[in-house]
């Protein structure tokens, strides 16, 4: 019974989201069948990132031990890297050329699924390692910053699709991983350093997802805007 509640509580959070940025999306919805699957990839993600992160772990070894240079390079390329690029490899070589991508929205969309979809077994074995607590906490930190980065690179992404030329593509693909890699490293660093700072750093985590999440909601607006504009011509 315990085990079965605290599996709720790791899932229930990350379904919550996407219903929430799915039902943004209120001029043409998604097909249900590409969600599922793209949440699903999310889901199948966590191997390669475990992969890429023993890798960067490595690398990581190479800097002294408990230092800020090390808990930098742990939380912006070690994670908030491997864990961001791979969402965006999978919107961009699953979704993207897709007929039904055909607005700005839906690269939010697509992206926050996808974010959730890893965030969903991330927190599965958090919660079951952790406890109930632990998924009371990450249902309003952890969880939503996978949605809130994954979202605003998503949002670069649907640019992309609809850029003038290749190079105008690819530089809205380098805000977004850059701007999900930066929010999600930040994250992740204000946590690391909590045990050199002292614990009031780690409530920093709090602002941070404030801030991300009204830069999320502009990119919203933006991208709503934008598609009321393709749909009138």
């Amino acid at each position: 019974m315990y085990t079965t509640f605290s599996f709720a509580l790791a899932v229930i959070p990350a379904l919550f989201f996407v219903r929430y940025y799915y039902k943004q999306d209120n001029l043409k919805k998604e097909p249900k069948g590409l969600i599922v699957n793209v949440f699903l990839l999310g889901i199948i993600s966590t191997i390669p990132v475990v992969i890429i992160e023993i890798i960067f772990g490595e690398f990581n070894k190479l800097l002294q031990a408990e230092s800020l240079e090390f808990f930098a390079f742990k939380a912006f390329i070690v994670a908030g890297f491997s864990e961001e690029f791979i969402k965006f490899l999978i919107i961009r070589f699953y979704i993207f050329k897709k007929t039904d991508f055909d607005e700005v929205m839906d690269g939010i969309v697509y992206a926050v699924v996808a974010g959730l979809g890893f965030a969903c077994l991330e927190n599965i074995i958090y919660v079951i390692n952790g406890g109930i607590l632990t998924a009371v906490v990450r249902a309003f930190t952890a969880i939503p910053l996978h949605a809130l980065a994954a979202g605003i690179m998503g949002y670069y992404i649907g640019e992309a699709r609809f850029a003038s030329s290749i190079k105008a593509r690819n530089n809205f693909f380098i805000q977004g991983l850059l701007w999900a890699i930066m929010i999600h490293g930040l994250y992740d660093f204000f946590l690391f350093i909590s045990p050199l700072v002292g614990f009031w750093i780690s409530l920093m985590t709090l602002p941070l997802l404030y801030v991300a999440y009204k830069i999320l909601k502009r990119r919203i607006k933006r991208a709503k805007q934008k598609d009321l504009v393709m749909q009138r011509v």
